[in-house]
């Protein structure tokens, strides 16, 4: 299986590079003098990270001028994070250690390992890091573009649920409630432990959603939002795990997040069929995997031809 095209359509973290992954010191020589090669939609490409990829291009046995195509992917990579920068699809730091340390066990090794073999091999753990970090994001972008278009309608759902045996499927359905604590930029690193205190706190007396905007009253930047409806396969996959761990009746742990401090309470749940149901759970089986790809290329042609691109 393509290398980018599994980390694209599944972002399946733990495939096997070949064994050149191995080599040892190939490109270990490379200077970190760098200069700006490109920029684009005023995010820079340097020569040091266009140097990087090349290094992973290479490590991937990628034939042809592989300078050029480090380039270009380089190019592609910051059209991407641009784009996610505009659709406010943030990837934790947790998130891109997780897939990481992920990827060094399907490899059979330990996360300081997988450091040390890219960092030996000119790849770096910082650049193949971040590289995961965007890769992440346009999974959800490509999610959220594809649900967008509809291209597997209800009838369309029911009529795949008719041809294996006529059951409609279910999905547990969640009514949400968001709670966040406010924390500006330029106070985050003063003040967020102290925040972190005081969702605890709140959480602490969550008893159900009805009240707790009247437990909020009293503090400063706190912001209750009601999530309404959410289908099993809409959760955001940064909540998912703590919101299925939850009782209806409860609220998930809190987590430091772009905004702040924020937790999420379970107003109730419940089992439903229905033709969204079909819709969504189709959705996410197979039929995203197998138009991802055009998908993708279809998505970056159309951010590459309203892009401002300079070489330097």
């Amino acid at each position: 299986m393509n290398f980018f095209k599994s980390l694209i359509v599944a972002c399946a973290l733990a495939l096997p590079l070949s064994g050149a992954m191995f080599a040892a010191n190939m490109f270990a020589g490379y200077a970190h003098a760098s200069e700006i090669k490109y920029v684009v939609n005023g995010l820079p490409v340097t020569s040091y990270d266009i140097a990087r990829r090349a290094a992973f291009l290479k490590l991937q046995r990628r034939g042809g001028n592989v300078s050029q195509k480090a380039a270009d992917e380089m190019i592609e990579q910051a059209l991407r994070a641009v784009e996610l920068q505009r659709l406010r699809i943030n990837v934790s730091d947790k998130q891109v250690e997780e897939a990481f340390a992920r990827f060094a066990s399907g490899n059979r090794m330990k996360p300081a390992q997988m450091v040390q073999v890219l960092n030996q091999t000119g790849v770096t753990a910082k650049h193949f890091k971040e590289f995961v970090r965007v890769q992440i994001g346009w999974n959800q972008a490509l999610g959220a573009r594809y649900r967008a278009t509809g291209q597997l309608s209800e009838q369309d759902a029911v009529q795949r649920m008719l041809q294996q045996g006529g059951e409609k499927p279910t999905a547990t359905e969640y009514f949400l409630q968001q709670v966040i604590f406010v924390v500006p930029n330029d106070q985050r690193k003063s003040i967020l432990g102290k925040r972190k205190r005081e969702a605890d706190a709140l959480r602490g007396r969550f008893k159900g959603c009805d009240s707790t905007r009247e437990f909020a009253k009293g503090l400063i930047d706190v912001t209750v939002r009601d999530l309404g409806r959410v289908l099993e396969p809409e959760l955001p996959s940064d909540w998912e795990k703590l919101i299925k761990a939850t009782k209806p009746g409860s609220a998930t742990s809190a987590r430091e997040t772009p905004r702040g401090v924020e937790f999420i309470g379970i107003c109730s749940t419940r089992e439903v069929s229905d033709d969204r149901v079909a819709q969504m759970i189709f959705s996410n089986e197979g039929t995203v995997n197998e138009k991802a790809e055009d998908l993708s290329a279809k998505y970056l042609k159309e951010l590459r031809e309203k892009a401002r691109i300079s070489k330097r």
